[in-house]
């Protein structure tokens, strides 16, 4: 598999220390040390490859290592804390995602022939060790940055071999439920969906449920399995997460960052974010600002 990921870092070396895209829809890459707090974000549904270096994700209370023997799949809508490190001989962390489309892989298993369902766990995100098949899909996929006239024909086809050998792999029942309908997953990311669009009101937690077509403690259960957060945590993380966004490239207040996001009380909120980021609101603004500056100067 050497030979595989030595050809995908080659492909992808002209990546930035961003989320870089490829001309290829769905399909990102990125190179380097990327910034903190764009580490810290809500990620989305997703596939990604680490083909250098390597990764921990924290999600809610659970940290998860990955590196180029492995891949990772995010299947719901996450708040999360990411740190990237080079390689040990210094080379620079990179690596490729491919954003997941619930119709297509709905698509994709109409095609398949019927079969025993897949093995199912319950957390919406995992890592699982790299395969050949799947290495050469993406060598396959990302051939094509150097032949973009073949993009439209043959990007979809394998787009559609990534997620079939992601299908084939322990991690396969998260791609199944989320594009399957009435799934336990697809509900609760249903009500992912409608949280992240209407972060800034109260929580009405027997809505959501009655939503989710499941008793409020059920909801509960199901929802901190797929997550590892409560639903008022999730909302916590989405709220301070956007009051951040603010305060960074609006250059709001702290007061009326909070407000915005939905807290009544600023004290309440410069608390909750000095606890989440490790600075109060405008400290951590100032400092994320300043550390911009030299990059935006280039």
């Amino acid at each position: 598999m050497e030979e595989q990921l030595s050809e995908l870092r080659k492909l992808a070396a002209h990546a930035q220390n961003r989320r870089t895209e490829t001309g290829i829809p769905r399909v990102a890459m990125v190179r380097g040390a990327v910034p903190e707090h764009e580490l810290a974000a809500v990620y989305e549904p997703m596939v990604n490859l680490i083909l250098q270096g390597g990764k921990s994700m924290t999600v809610g209370g659970q940290t998860l290592h990955y590196d180029p023997a492995t891949y990772f799949v995010m299947s719901v809508d996450l708040p999360a804390a990411g740190i990237v490190r080079s390689s040990e001989s210094g080379a620079p962390y990179l690596a490729v995602s491919l954003t997941l489309d619930p119709a297509l892989i709905a698509g994709l298993l109409s095609d398949l022939p019927d079969a025993a369902g897949p093995v199912r766990g319950n957390a919406g995100f995992s890592v699982a060790a790299v395969t050949a098949e799947l290495l050469d899909a993406w060598v396959r996929m990302l051939r094509l940055m150097t032949h973009p006239a073949d993009i439209p024909a043959l990007a979809p086809a394998y787009e559609r071999e990534i997620l079939y050998r992601v299908l084939q792999g322990p991690m396969g029942w998260m791609l199944h439920d989320i594009a399957t309908p009435d799934t336990a997953l697809s509900r609760i990311n249903r009500i992912i969906q409608r949280i992240r669009r209407d972060y800034a009101h109260p929580l009405r937690m027997h809505e959501l449920a009655e939503d989710a077509a499941m008793s409020v403690s059920a909801f509960h259960r199901h929802f901190k399995a797929v997550t590892t957060l409560s639903p008022l945590q999730y909302q916590k993380q989405i709220r301070l997460l956007q009051a951040r966004t603010r305060l960074i490239t609006a250059g709001h207040s702290v007061t009326t960052a909070a407000h915005e996001v939905g807290y009544e009380s600023p004290t309440q909120f410069s608390r909750e974010y000095a606890r989440a980021f490790g600075l109060p609101p405008a400290k951590d603004a100032a400092r994320i600002i300043a550390g911009l500056r030299p990059e935006l100067r280039r």
